[in-house]
Order: C-alpha cells, then sequence, then structure tokens
C-alpha cells in the first residue's frame, strides 16, 4: 500500500477520533443528535474510540516514515482534526452524526 494512502487513512482517523472525543462531551452531543440522551456507558464507548482513533493515526503515521518525522505528521494530523472537528461543530453539526450512526 502506497504510503500516500496510510498517511490520508492516518488523517481520516484523526478527524473520526476527535469527532469521537468531542461527542463525548454534552453540549457537542446536543448539538448533533438533539435530545436524544446520552448515556454514561455511551460516553466511556466515544472516549475509547476517540483515543483508539487517535492512537490508529499514530501507528499509521509510524509505518510510513521514521519517529522522529512521524510524530512530526502525527501532531500536524492531530491539529488539523482538531481545527476541522471545531469548524464543524460551528456551522454543520449534523455532519457527525456520520460517527454515531448506531445511536
Amino acid at each position: 500500500m502506497p504510503d500516500t494512502l496510510f498517511l490520508i487513512v492516518a488523517l481520516a482517523a484523526s478527524v473520526a477520533g476527535m469527532g469521537w472525543l468531542a461527542l463525548a462531551m454534552e453540549v457537542h452531543w446536543e448539538q448533533v443528535r438533539g435530545t436524544l440522551p446520552q448515556t454514561p456507558q455511551l460516553v466511556t464507548r466515544l472516549r475509547c474510540l476517540g483515543a483508539a482513533g487517535l492512537f490508529a493515526s499514530l501507528l499509521l503515521c509510524l509505518k510510513v516514515d521514521h519517529a522522529s518525522m512521524a510524530a512530526l505528521v502525527w501532531i500536524m494530523a492531530v491539529a488539523f482534526a482538531a481545527i476541522s472537528t471545531a469548524f464543524t461543530l460551528t456551522w454543520r453539526p449534523h455532519w457527525l452524526r456520520v460517527l454515531v450512526f448506531w445511536v
């Protein structure tokens, strides 16, 4: 698999991870899902998914480059994911419903 594809998947995993971490917060959950109640089990699941997404992103970056370069690329991917999630929550929060389709 080409390195570019690994990096694209790493970026997607970062965005999904940040989205899940944002949805674990009650305020963002209400923005995205409205009055649907958020249970403590769901919060735990979203936090675990968020951490797993960010960890998968790190592993994919490490597969592509050596450790020092992979760390830099991963930090940039996480920063991009945080900003894009914040902008999505600001302008189009319903787009994040894709991340919690099972609820």
